[in-house]
C-alpha cells in the first residue's frame, strides 16, 4: 500500500509518468446532474479523515461540510460560471469552479480525490482550467483565495505562477455549516497573469 504524504508533491514527476497519468485523463463542464457527485468529492477531499489522504485536508482547522449539493448546483447554472470536471477513463477525480469577475476568472473549489494526489494530475488539471477560463471568457488574469496558513498549499500555486497580492479577508465566523478549529483564520489572495493565446 503506498504511504500517503501530508506535503504537497514536488516538481519532480518523470516525464514518463505524467504522460501516462495525462493520456488517462479528460475534461468537461458538469452538469446539473454532477453536483451530489462533486459535493462528494469536494468534501472528501478538504474535510474530515478521508481528506487526510491527500495534502490539501483542512481536516485540522475546520469542521463540517465544505459544500452542500446545492450550492455546488448554483455554482453550475449560474451565468459566467462553470465547473470544470477532471475525469480518469469516466470517473470524476477532480473539480474546479470558474466564474468571470470583471476582466479576470476566479478559480475555486479546486479538487483532486486524496488517493490521486501527488502525481501530477493538479497540475496539469490546473493548466487546462487556466485555458478553459481563457477560452471562455479571454481573460488574462485569473486569481484565487487560499487560507493564509496553508503554507505548503500557497507554495504549491506559486510554483504553478501565482503571486500573493498581500490582500487578505477575515473568513467568516458563522456560515452555518463550519466550525472554525483555528482562531482568526483569514483568505489570502493570489493572482496570475496567463499568457496570451
Amino acid at each position: 500500500m503506498k504511504q500517503q504524504s501530508s506535503i504537497p508533491p514536488t516538481d519532480q514527476t518523470t516525464a514518463s509518468v505524467a504522460h501516462n497519468v495525462h493520456s488517462q485523463l479528460s475534461f468537461r463542464e458538469a452538469l446539473a446532474m454532477d453536483a451530489e457527485t462533486i459535493t462528494d468529492l469536494v468534501n472528501s477531499a478538504y474535510r474530515g479523515d478521508s481528506s487526510r489522504q491527500g495534502w490539501t485536508t483542512e481536516a485540522d482547522l475546520l469542521q463540517g461540510p465544505r459544500i452542500y449539493t446545492n450550492e455546488v448546483l448554483d455554482l453550475i447554472v449560474a451565468k459566467e460560471s462553470v465547473v470544470l470536471l477532471c475525469l480518469q477513463q469516466e470517473q470524476v477525480i477532480g473539480c474546479v469552479h470558474l466564474q468571470k469577475q470583471n476582466d479576470a476568472a476566479y478559480l475555486g473549489m479546486f479538487v483532486v480525490s486524496p488517493t490521486l494526489q501527488g502525481n501530477g494530475i493538479g497540475q496539469y488539471f490546473m493548466q487546462n482550467a487556466e485555458l478553459h477560463a481563457q477560452a471562455l471568457w479571454g481573460v488574462q488574469k485569473i486569481w484565487m483565495t487560499v487560507i493564509s496558513v496553508r503554507k505548503e498549499l500557497i507554495a504549491y500555486y506559486q510554483r504553478r505562477g501565482y503571486v500573493r497580492t498581500g490582500r487578505f479577508k477575515p473568513f467568516p465566523k458563522d456560515n452555518g455549516k463550519e466550525k472554525l478549529l483555528v482562531e482568526d483564520l483569514q483568505f489570502e489572495e493570489l493572482e496570475k497573469t496567463l499568457p496570451i493565446l
